[in-house]
Parts: structure tokens; C-alpha cells; sequence
């Protein structure tokens, strides 16, 4: 019967710390390590991540930061995105030019996924935060590959 009382109370003792290991809070705005987003990304966006490793093979979640005006011109990716907007709102059209005259306002709270391969823009109206999940590693191409940031310019 000792046993048992004492096995009982190993666990009493233990279950606060199991309970706070399986119910690890995600980070809150303020803990966030946020930098510059990717070199995939135009200058000016910050990236902070929420899980996982959006470079490596798996599932990720991150937040992205844009500055009002910010443009990401028509591109896609390998993997479905899932995306909602945290604060701002986020201009999305689907196709291979830019055009934000049919564009789709994404208000604060609202989400959508854009499928795999599917060619897709973006423009922050306003200081803007989202929220982007899917599987890594993540990656974007560009339609056309002069908007590619990291496309060394032309030399004259």
C-alpha cells in the first residue's frame, strides 16, 4: 500500500510541470523575435516565427509585418498558404499582373488559402500583420523574375 501513496504523490508532484510543458502558450506580439522577412520578400517586411522552421521541411507558422504601401508582386509557392490578417488589411489578387483594381480586401480576422503553384499578389493598405502557416521550406518564384529581390540587377 506504501507503494502506491508513494507513486501517487511522485505524480501530484509532477503534474504542474507536465501540465505547463503540454500547454506551452504561444508567444504573445510583445515576445515576438521579430527581423527582416526573407530575402524572397521586397525590402521593408519583418518576419517573426511562431513554429517550426519555414527554411526547413515540415509545418510553419509566421507572422509577417508590412509598412503601409508595401507590394508583392505576382508570384507563388510549392505549398498551399494559409493566410489571416492580424491588424490592417491586406489587398489580395489573383493572376500574373499586378492590378489592385480587382484585388479582394482582407479585413482584420478574415483568412484565406491560396493553393499550390497558384500565381497570387499582395499590398498592405495601411500598416498591416498577417499571419502565414503551411509547409516548408518555404519559397516563392516569382512570375516575372525582375521582381525577384534577390535577382542581382541588370548591369548597364
Amino acid at each position: 500500500m506504501r507503494i502506491y501513496n508513494l507513486v501517487f504523490c511522485l505524480l501530484l508532484a509532477a503534474a504542474p510541470a507536465l501540465t505547463s510543458q503540454a500547454s506551452t502558450p504561444a508567444p504573445k506580439p510583445a515576445q515576438l523575435h521579430w527581423g527582416p522577412a526573407p530575402a524572397a520578400f521586397p525590402k521593408g517586411a519583418k518576419m517573426a516565427v511562431l513554429k517550426g522552421d519555414p527554411a526547413k521541411a515540415g509545418q510553419f507558422t509566421v507572422e509577417l509585418s508590412f509598412p503601409a504601401g508595401y507590394i508583392i508582386p505576382p508570384h507563388s509557392h510549392p505549398a498551399d498558404e494559409i493566410v489571416t490578417v492580424k491588424k490592417g488589411v491586406l489587398l489580395v489578387g489573383m493572376g500574373d499582373a499586378f492590378d489592385l483594381a480587382n484585388a479582394k480586401h482582407m479585413k482584420v480576422g478574415q483568412k484565406g488559402t491560396i493553393p499550390t503553384g497558384q500565381h497570387h499578389f499582395a499590398a498592405a493598405s495601411g500598416a498591416t500583420v498577417i499571419t502565414v502557416s503551411g509547409k516548408g521550406p518555404f519559397e516563392m518564384t516569382y512570375v516575372n523574375p525582375a521582381d525577384d529581390p534577390r535577382t542581382p540587377p541588370a548591369k548597364s
